[in-house]
């Protein structure tokens, strides 16, 4: 018998790309899906541990999946980060029924983990970190994708505010997997492994493919990119290669670590009008001591001269950034550090977050989670409102101006609008007769606000 699947997905965009490594890899062994959990025999939760009490959305929604059965079978897997952060709580939970459990790298076990949870009735778990699977041999099956939370579906430890994946417009690329740079706030290294990279032929193939199928930008994804290597082929020699693949556009990467970015990728960026000018480049803090703490590699005043390396090597450069607010022992005054960073780089947009701490990770073992909340928001709202300000100037220069926008959906507000991205990765919302989602267009930017840039189609 045919078995039913729905798939709900957390977490940044490397989650999204491995729910449709697991379509692929399901569909390979005739599993069907459903957009509707209730048509479904099996259900499986691509979970996140980054955000903030992410587990316990994933516990209240397994309740719910059985409490909408009404006692009618299903078959509940629990997929991603969390699988693997919190293995002993999800294998030994007696409260928790799940049937099997797959961590990032086993997810090729499937088939058969869910063929002996039907045939045993046992829980079944493969909770494998290797050192060496990239799943550079299953094209993923790509399509609409189910998000347990909008806001979640965007990142997860870095943001890149780029929009969701749309049929025709940007597909994700996974260009290796797992980290070696043990921030020591971060579950990474302990849920996805040490780094490994696909071949700059392996990538530039299913470039290829998904420009055959109509995509006309790719993002390359990587829990630390730019540090892409294979062989002798560094981050530089991956973004040229894919630059030459016919169909595709624009190329867009998340997330990078400030600690690599070598001239060499820089002039790529300035000269090569297929990838865009905008660089994700996660501050986390201001503080030297703080950062030092993270165990980020760099001071305050090396992370600001490399803004103005970035800058100088790209003109025009858009930046973006994360900023994690009150980490163990933040002080006012590192506070402060912070604040003033934001205030002399000047982020197109910024994401920041209040610190809190995840199992596993050195930070939870050696520095206590000891500002207290009402701290923490506070000085998040400092920066949100900072954050606002210089956004919204930042986007009025755009006013008088014309950008090439590609096309991603019509505006689900106005009917004579459409909505598309500039190539620094400002939303743009614009009057035009109906044109195909995925084309490029001159825009001229009439109005801005903190959220998006307005214009008109110019003849």
């Amino acid at each position: 018998m045919l078995k039913k699947v729905y798939i709900q997905t957390w977490g940044c965009q490397m989650n999204v790309y491995d729910t449709e490594l697991v379509k692929a890899i399901l569909a390979n062994k005739k599993y069907a899906f459903v957009q509707d959990e209730l048509q479904a025999d099996i259900v499986m939760l691509n979970t996140c541990a980054i955000r903030e009490n992410a587990h316990r959305k994933v516990y209240g929604r397994i309740h719910d999946v059985k409490y909408k059965r009404n006692g009618k079978p299903v078959k509940i897997g629990i997929l991603g980060c969390m699988a693997t952060n919190l293995r002993t709580d999800l294998l030994e939970n007696k409260n928790l029924d799940i049937d099997f459990i797959a961590g990032p790298d086993s997810y090729k076990r499937l088939p058969d983990l869910i063929e002996e949870s039907y045939r045993t009735g046992d829980k079944q778990f493969d909770l494998t970190l290797s050192e060496f699977e990239t799943y550079s041999d299953v094209y993923p099956q790509r399509g609409t994708s189910s998000y347990g939370d909008k806001r979640e579906a965007k990142g997860g430890s870095s943001h890149s505010g780029i929009a969701p994946e749309a049929r025709g417009v940007n597909a994700w690329i996974a260009v290796m997997r797992g980290c070696n740079n043990f921030c020591t706030f971060c579950v990474v290294p302990y849920t996805r492994g040490r780094e490994r990279s696909r071949s700059v032929a392996n990538v530039v193939d299913e470039a290829k493919r998904l420009a055959d199928e109509g995509f006309k930008q790719v993002t390359l994804l990587g829990q630390n990119v730019n540090s892409y290597k294979h062989e002798d082929k560094d981050f530089a020699d991956l973004m040229e290669a894919v630059s030459r693949v016919n169909g595709i556009e624009r190329i867009r990467f998340t997330s990078p670590h400030p600690k690599d970015f070598p001239d060499k990728f820089l002039d790529l960026m300035a000269e090569n009008p297929k990838v865009c000018k905008q660089i994700h480049l996660p501050l986390q803090s201001g503080n030297t001591r703080i950062l030092d703490l993270m165990n980020r590699t760099y001071t305050k005043e090396e992370f600001l001269n490399l803004v103005d390396h970035v800058r100088a090597k790209v003109p025009g450069v858009a930046l973006s950034t994360d900023v994690i607010v009150g980490f163990s022992s933040e002080t006012d005054e590192d506070f402060e550090d912070t604040y003033d960073v934001m205030k002399k780089v000047e982020f197109d947009t910024a994401f920041t977050f209040k610190y809190s701490e995840r199992k596993q990770t050195i930070a939870s073992r050696k520095y206590p989670d000891d500002v207290p909340d009402a701290i923490k928001t506070e000085r998040i709202v400092r920066l949100t409102e900072l954050q606002k300000d210089i956004t919204l100037k930042k986007n009025r220069a755009y006013i008088g101006k014309t950008l090439d926008v590609l096309i991603e959906n019509p505006s689900t507000k106005h009917a004579d609008c459409l909505v598309g991205r500039a190539d620094g990765n400002q939303l743009v919302v614009f009057q035009s007769e109906p044109r195909a989602i995925g084309d490029i267009v001159p825009v001229k930017i009439e109005d801005a606000s903190p959220a998006a840039l307005k214009g008109t189609l110019k003849d």
